[in-house]
């Protein structure tokens, strides 16, 4: 009996069939494994969560339960959201995880139409800003989800990485804390002059590196160790104690604190000092983050109790 062989058409038909089945079964796998890790996931002193996108939008003053007066910076997270979750095998063959996030809605018309499939593939509107956070491979993100304020408690440490404000080509006095040269006798117009910056014929020349005038500021500063005093979910507001780099309106990137949190907690638990692997005042983090749908669950807005043991109001014995 003749067997005929099938049309080529109809194989290639046939196998984009299989892939196609494969590609759903492995994309819901992928869906309820997230999930199931989202619900039964809890955080841990060896886990690395997820930064935020936020907007500073300026400084303010708050008063703590005993009366403090605080000086704080207001953080605006903008429809911050997950576009993608990365893995990546080294040459060494150590994987890289990392969680992608885009804030601030931008026009679909000022994006270029790469960006445009890239958040399509996402489920989420374009956005004018997008960074990657590293994290550990247990705090993946399913994507499309809207982060909010509520990922950061208040009492914990935070570090806030933006760029600082350019203020152009400065004098050695402004850019490095120069003293100058003395105000009256000896010094004729000359007052805030960096001095010598040579040295002898030999080596005839100027060390590299040496600290003399230059452009002064627009560059990636990193603020460490800042407490965050208040959340507000509903504004999707979170002040941080004292001053953030940047000017108003610039966008800038919350994490944990790598020394006063992460590290600290690392050490403690290794010593076994299971109380103090958070911060005083805080019981536990979300993880692998805070979103939207956990801020309805929790008051609006949270502060964070001060940690002075007495009222400075109160009179000392």
């Amino acid at each position: 009996m003749l067997r005929l062989s099938p049309n080529p058409q109809q194989l290639l038909r046939r196998y984009r069939q299989l892939h196609n089945t494969a590609a759903k079964l492995a994309q819901a796998a992928e869906s309820t494994a997230a999930s199931s890790s989202t619900a039964t996931s809890k955080w841990t002193a060896n886990s690395l969560r997820t930064g935020l996108i936020a907007k500073k939008r300026g400084m303010t003053v708050m008063w703590d339960n005993t009366g403090v007066r605080v000086p704080v910076t207001v953080l605006q997270l903008e429809n911050c959201q997950v576009t993608a979750n990365i893995v990546y095998k080294r040459p060494n063959q150590t994987e890289y995880h990392a969680v992608q996030l885009g804030a601030s809605d931008r026009p679909s018309r000022t994006t270029t139409s790469q960006m445009k499939g890239h958040f399509r593939k996402a489920n989420v509107p374009p956005k004018y800003i997008v960074k990657e956070f590293p994290v550990t491979p247990d705090a993946h993100i399913p994507v499309g989800t809207t982060l909010s304020a509520v990922h950061f408690v208040p009492g914990q440490y935070v570090d806030v990485i933006a760029n600082s404000i350019g203020k152009g080509f400065q004098g050695t006095m402004k850019r490095w804390n120069f003293k100058g040269l003395r105000a009256s006798h000896g010094v004729s117009v000359s007052h805030r002059s960096a001095g010598a910056t040579g040295a002898h014929q030999d080596p005839g020349r100027v060390w590299p590196g040496k600290k003399m005038a230059g452009r002064l500021g627009g560059e990636r500063i990193t603020v460490q160790n800042l407490t965050v005093m208040r959340v507000d979910s509903q504004l999707d507001l979170v002040f941080v104690k004292g001053a953030v780099p940047g000017f108003d309106d610039a966008q800038v990137l919350i994490r944990d604190a790598k020394k006063g949190l992460i590290s600290t907690a690392k050490a403690h638990q290794a010593i076994g000092d299971y109380e103090k692997v958070l911060p005083k005042g805080v019981d536990d983090l979300p993880f692998p983050a805070g979103t939207k749908e956990m801020a309805q669950k929790l008051p609006a807005v949270i502060e964070a109790p001060s940690k002075r043991v007495t009222s400075p109001f109160s009179p000392r014995d």
